[in-house]
């Protein structure tokens, strides 16, 4: 039994079907060609699927597809784009914060909901908004870097644009 759905996904709206049992990550991947969340545990564990849902960090394997309806989902194809990348995107190249980068969308996606929350989070309270992020490669160091510049270039271009 298919279940209709509309969702927005990355400022686009999309109607389908999904299965009762079908994952949001799933949807995105399988039926929306959106690969940048990815499956590593499948049990919310490593925050390889991280997505935002209404501008809150999900694990998107532990969310039914059906559950985003009516809602929105945005995944790191809907930051930056080339030549006009995110501050977060630009402060993880910036800082060797990606190096095989399997944990890298959602590390970002989990970021931006922080930052979105606290726009000048501490560094333990960086420490704590991933900690459901697993990284294998960098030993964190780089990724915290990255996320408090990306949040300091990212409060001074708000500042900018006050009237």
């Amino acid at each position: 039994m298919a279940i209709p759905i509309r969702v927005k996904v990355n400022g686009q709206v999309e109607a389908l079907e999904v299965a009762p049992d079908e994952s949001l990550l799933s949807m995105l991947r399988e039926r929306l060609d959106l690969t940048g969340a990815k499956e590593g545990c499948n049990e919310g564990e490593c925050g390889a699927c991280v997505v935002l849902l209404d501008g809150k960090a999900v694990n998107a394997c532990l969310v039914l597809a059906a559950e985003a309806d009516g809602h929105e989902v945005t995944t790191i194809e809907g930051l930056g784009r080339p030549g006009a990348l995110h501050p977060l995107q630009k402060a993880f190249l910036a800082h060797q914060a990606v190096q095989c980068g399997f944990c890298t969308p959602g590390m970002i996606m989990t970021a931006l909901s922080l930052l979105l929350e606290n726009p000048a989070p501490t560094e333990e309270e960086v420490r704590t908004a991933i900690s459901g992020n697993l990284c294998r490669c960098t030993g964190y160091r780089q990724i915290l870097d990255a996320v408090q510049a990306a949040a300091q270039e990212m409060r001074a271009g708000a500042q900018g644009r006050r009237p």
